[in-house]
């Protein structure tokens, strides 16, 4: 059995004319905390859908620890759980009841589990309460709980957040970090910048079915050509200098600062432009890329400027590890 959680390599599925996914290779090594990031309709949930063996792909192959999730079926998700899009229960049952079903289905030692998942969510006090009249937010959490019979290596979870209030986002939050702590392997599809910034420790970026950019966010920040915010004495003037200036890119003026990009050589001697050009230079600041400006770069291609990515590494299912 192989070590590495998840390994997709060239993954597509079509539907008649249209490419949902197209040639997909990711890896998700242990210990990850890997975000899936794309826009809706980008092809994550049909990547997911994949991994999981719940649909066939037209080509490619996935593995889950070593194994073939469509040739292997249900051996292949040993220490893999998860839920693809929102999980689902019996609305007129309570919690502990959904949980206790579930664990008879799962057999072995999942019956035994029941509390703990519950406490681990911080469900236990609404346990015996009906599933119907729980938040999006509590039945997130319970479809994790459900996923933690198992005890899974693997957690994968689909828009675990979508929907939440900041509430909600926060206390999945805290749930996926300590878990992450705790030793599991997690690999979470969102839209939600925010979310996989905070959680993730590397990351795939899909557009319109392909992977754009797939390793670590902070590698993928260095990237990026460096911002920096000019303000000076005359900034139409100033404009002008920077626009005629070798390796500047994207100046323009924003409110009352001149955004551009460049390398800290080209600042250095921008600098010496504008003081010959006798402007006098009252902030001259660097700013780093976020990841929502490279996010819109790869997906949209809607902001100025261009950045180098460097090259990649060529219900409720899951199994008892």
């Amino acid at each position: 059995m192989s070590d590495t959680p998840v390994e997709a390599r060239g993954l597509v599925k079509q539907y008649g004319r249209i490419t949902a996914v197209d040639h997909v290779d990711l890896t998700v090594n242990r210990g990850d905390v890997y975000g899936f990031l794309g826009p809706n309709g980008a092809g994550k949930t049909t990547a997911l859908r994949m991994m999981l063996g719940l649909i066939y792909p037209t080509a490619g192959s996935v593995r889950l620890f070593g194994r073939d999730p469509i040739g292997e079926g249900a051996a292949a998700l040993d220490g893999v759980a998860g839920f693809v899009e929102a999980p689902r229960f019996y609305p007129y049952m309570s919690a502990r009841t959904n949980m206790r079903m579930m664990a008879a289905y799962d057999g072995d030692e999942a019956p035994e589990r029941v509390e703990e998942a519950l406490e681990t969510v911080e469900l236990t006090g609404r346990a015996d309460d009906k599933v119907g009249g729980y938040s999006h937010g509590m039945r997130q959490r319970l479809g994790i709980a459900a996923a933690l019979l198992r005890r899974p290596n693997l957690l994968l979870l689909d828009e675990p957040a979508t929907g939440l209030d900041p509430g909600g986002m926060r206390d999945m939050r805290t749930l996926i970090r300590r878990l992450a702590d705790g030793g599991m392997t997690v690999l979470l599809s969102s839209h939600l910048l925010a979310e996989v910034e905070e959680l993730c420790d590397r990351v795939a970026i899909i557009r319109a079915g392909r992977i754009v950019y797939e390793g670590a966010i902070h590698e993928l920040k260095a990237s990026a050509a460096s911002a920096y915010r000019l303000r000076t004495s005359d900034n139409a003037t100033a404009l002008g200098v920077c626009q005629a200036q070798t390796g500047v890119a994207a100046a323009r003026i924003e409110g009352a600062d001149i955004r551009m990009e460049a390398g800290e050589p080209t600042i250095a001697e921008l600098s010496v432009a504008l003081i010959e050009a006798k402007l006098q230079i009252t902030a001259l600041v660097p700013e780093g890329a976020t990841l929502e400006d490279l996010f819109f770069r790869l997906t949209e291609g809607s902001t100025p400027g261009e950045i180098e990515v460097p090259d990649r590494p060529a219900g409720v299912v899951g199994g008892t590890a």
